[in-house]
């Protein structure tokens, strides 16, 4: 793609390098195939070729955004599906997430759209807060009929029938590996996922010290910045970033770290570009040890071996989340452990396709969201599965929001197959195998 920034516009390295992904598009419109929101609306604008037509505009001309422009980044998943098919290797997600940046300094969103995404910004990666908020969103869904707005009904739709106590397990602390220690790994507790599924954390520890490895959870990371990342609210997110960095970091001494271990694959995208995002900073040396050392918690069992386990006759339906598959290009890992673990591993057809969640995508887009969610659940339960797992907490919630199957984490399997406790929702199954 040709483009013609100035040469004071290329002195901004966020233009500098827009630039570069630019001009490595060729218009070929592969993308197109594999964009869910392509797929369902049929406008060349809701395409990842159509954005990027949109993001040149906006970007070279150094206009201010439009209404029209952020309808439609806005109506983006960054699923980055487009990536995994692109064949001239476009950068799509450095693009839109400078261009979600470049919206919020330039645009100024309706009064509804400002106080939702504080709401957001304020509440989900405060466990205690968002604890609270779901409890008080429990109580008002039966009023839900009378929001005049779909994205607070979606809100209100989102809390789940329970809400797990605190677990003291994500308190800093160090857990020693059952046995001889071999490995030495930092755990990411995130934000959101101990207020939703406290288990997934609990399951993790148990399995990592099976295995044998000391897991630190340290003090001072709360959440990575992801959520108000993709929401352009770069100060923000980068706050939160050099927290986790730091926090992170610090364990780097005497005893080292062989990995930073992540188990929401969604906070993994954001965590492993931590070195692009503070390379021109005085975080970069430690951002980029981070990112360096950070890995699904799928890629680490894989790395040490994970032990194989005899057939127990459970049918799973994987569920590959677009920010492990796309973001991470982490595919084989988590059915190849399933299937070491005795489980009957299958994937539903379209499995490159978003179920909807992304993020905070299905608070603020609820009625694509939904669409979304509800191919995903007629793909997944067509295999008739015993459980469905994923590894993100954003897709465990919405697939088990529009299924009566049980959706839990690739991990909480794999940790019930060695010896660990049986998963929420599956206490069936477990008896009748």
């Amino acid at each position: 793609m040709q483009t013609n920034f100035s040469e004071e516009q290329l002195s901004d390295p966020s233009l500098k390098r827009a630039n570069e992904i630019l001009r490595s598009c060729v218009h070929c419109g592969m993308c197109t195939a594999t964009c869910p929101t392509y797929q369902l609306l049929g406008d060349e604008l809701d395409s990842p070729r159509g954005r990027i037509y949109l993001m040149k505009d906006m970007l070279e001309n150094g206009r201010p955004a439009d209404a029209a422009t952020v309808k439609h980044i806005d109506r983006c998943l960054s699923c980055l599906a487009c990536m995994t098919t692109c064949p001239s290797g476009v950068h799509y997600m450095h693009l839109v997430d400078y261009t979600r940046q470049y919206i919020e300094e330039t645009y100024r969103r309706p009064l509804s759209d400002r106080a939702l995404r504080w709401i957001l910004k304020e509440i989900i990666p405060y466990p205690k807060r968002f604890r609270l908020a779901l409890l008080g969103a429990r109580i008002g869904r039966g009023f839900r009929g009378l929001m005049p707005d779909a994205r607070l009904r979606a809100m209100l739709e989102m809390a789940p029938d329970h809400i797990p106590p605190v677990s003291r397990d994500d308190d800093p602390q160090e857990f020693k590996a059952i046995g001889e220690a071999k490995w030495r790994v930092v755990l990411m507790t995130g934000c959101a996922q101990k207020a939703l599924r406290t288990n997934i954390n609990e399951a993790t520890i148990r399995l990592l010290r099976r295995l044998g490895c000391d897991v630190v959870i340290p003090s001072g990371a709360m959440c990575c910045g992801a959520l108000t990342h993709h929401m352009g609210k770069v100060k923000d997110s980068h706050r939160r970033a050099v927290d986790c960095i730091d926090s992170w970091t610090s364990e780097f001494g005497d005893k080292g770290v062989d990995a930073i271990i992540i188990n929401a694959s969604g906070c993994g995208t954001t965590v492993k570009d931590f070195g692009y995002m503070f390379r021109n900073s005085e975080m970069a040396e430690k951002a980029r040890t981070v990112s360096e050392h950070a890995l699904d918690i799928t890629e680490f069992l894989e790395r040490i071996e994970f032990p194989r386990q005899s057939p127990n006759g459970i049918r799973v339906a994987y569920h590959a989340a677009c920010s492990l598959q796309h973001g991470q290009s982490v595919r084989s890992s988590p059915k190849q452990l399933l299937t070491s673990a005795g489980f009957e591993c299958s994937e539903p057809v379209d499995s490159h396709l978003c179920c909807g969640s992304a993020g905070t995508y299905n608070l603020l887009q609820p009625e694509l969201s939904g669409r979304l969610k509800v191919r995903k659940v007629r793909a997944i339960e067509q295999l008739s599965p015993d459980v469905v797992a994923s590894g993100n907490i954003g897709c465990i919630m919405q697939i088990g929001g529009g299924s009566k199957v049980p959706v839990v984490h690739t991990v909480e399997l794999l940790d019930w197959a060695t010896g660990g406790e049986v998963p929420p929702g599956m206490e069936a199954i477990a008896t009748t195998h």
